[in-house]
């Protein structure tokens, strides 16, 4: 639980008040009242709290020494920048970001998002069966809408499984009916595809759930602009279990293909309630993919631009892989039909967010009209090399489109 605690150094700030949980001191303005800690991670911690001032429940991340990292540093501020910008249903809101006592110096970010009641993950390795009708539900959340909470990993404050889970298919339409939220998860995507953003870490952990059956992306702190033919760094993208075969084999060129990817995989597991491709490391990883689709056509390997990624393809042994009814004799025909165009190891003829939307699985569930386009993309332009002081001056400029009052008091 969370325990009131005097200030670290006898003295309290005006619009400040220090909680203690799970040994770590949080510093938080005065208007929120932490209930307790629901997450941690390597950013921090994540505590559940209540807006004195609007009496909503609300998530407090608390990242520790964002700038101890320079790569944590630049997509912290990433993560400000495009939650300022986007605003969706099927996207987790950021609230506030908390202001620090001092501009220059401070070390703690403190961000305030919606509050959720678990994430997809603790939902497909609970013990509660899931029917087709769940599965077409979920997949739908994904495709209608692709932590942020960085995943807060386990949180279930109010969701009840069971009452969750024994919801028919009829019950959940009607509920997402009634609110206009019909195909999140592809929904959202849509929506974030439309504003030339690329999630790149999609997974079942960045997907968060409510009781009230609402699904949000959540966690951007990987997320690029795409820009056609843009080359982006090779860096670290996507868990690796998710990871798009383009990402695997260090292609320079990639597009929203990867996110299609990943929600594939994430499908994957809804329907056989585990990882389809858990690779030990990223050789592997290809290994259990070419197991799975069967070994590649000189043409589906075409898109591979380094030379000795083709080579290793080639070198693999010869497989005949799995068709996807073996690997779930359970599922629906037609999802089996969306997962393998989901599912293929050629980017170029892998099938878009659009498409899947489209798919005769989820017949009569999407309306383009209910699903408008972003209005204009979103810039998340970044100098990767800018030193600590402008990035700490980046993200001050960002907290102060939360706290206007700031800005008239430094005016």
């Amino acid at each position: 639980m969370a325990t009131l605690v005097e200030p670290p150094n006898g003295v309290k700030p005006k619009g400040k008040h220090y909680y203690s949980m799970w040994q770590t001191l949080f510093e938080i303005d005065t208007k929120y009242v932490p209930i307790k800690p629901i997450g941690r991670g390597a950013y921090g911690i994540v505590c559940s709290a209540i807006n004195r001032e609007t009496n909503e429940k609300v998530a407090i991340k608390k990242i520790n020494n964002v700038f101890e990292n320079h790569v944590d540093a630049l997509r912290t501020l990433r993560e400000l920048k495009l939650l300022r910008h986007i605003r969706h249903e099927n996207v987790i809101a950021l609230k506030d970001v908390m202001m620090p006592i001092q501009r220059i110096g401070f070390k703690d970010v403190y961000l305030v998002y919606e509050l959720m009641d678990t994430d997809l993950h603790q939902i497909i390795k609970s013990p509660q069966p899931l029917s087709n009708d769940h599965c077409k539900y979920f997949i739908f959340q994904d495709l209608y809408t692709v932590k942020c909470l960085v995943s807060v990993n386990s949180c279930p404050l109010i969701l009840n499984y069971c009452e969750f889970l024994d919801l028919g298919f009829d019950e959940l339409c009607s509920r997402l009916v009634a609110k206009n939220r019909r195909l999140p998860l592809l929904r959202g995507l849509k929506y974030l595809h439309s504003a030339n953003i690329l999630h790149r870490d999609l997974k079942p952990g960045n997907l968060l759930v409510n009781a009230n059956c609402d699904l949000k992306i959540c966690d951007f702190g990987l997320a690029r602009t795409s820009r056609g033919n843009e080359q982006f760094m090779t860096e670290y993208v996507v868990t690796r279990w998710y990871r798009a075969p383009e990402l695997l084999l260090c292609c320079d060129n990639y597009g929203t293909s990867i996110d299609v990817w990943s929600v594939g995989c994430i499908f994957a597991e809804i329907l056989g309630r585990k990882p389809i491709f858990p690779g030990t490391e990223c050789l592997n990883q290809l290994k259990l993919i070419i197991n799975v689709l069967g070994s590649q056509q000189e043409a589906d390997i075409q898109f591979i631009d380094n030379p000795k990624a083709r080579r290793y393809i080639k070198s693999l042994p010869y497989s005949r892989g799995t068709h996807f009814s073996l690997l779930y004799p359970q599922a629906d025909p037609l999802a089996i039909d969306l997962l393998q165009r989901m599912l293929v190891f050629d980017p170029t003829k892998r099938i878009t967010v659009t498409e899947a939307l489209l798919h005769p699985y989820l017949l009569g569930l999407y309306d383009p009209r209910c699903n408008p386009p972003a209005q204009v993309p979103i810039d998340l332009e970044i100098d990767e090399n800018m030193g600590e002081s402008m990035i700490r001056e980046m993200m001050w400029s960002e907290m102060l489109h939360y706290h206007p009052e700031a800005v008239s008091a430094n005016a």
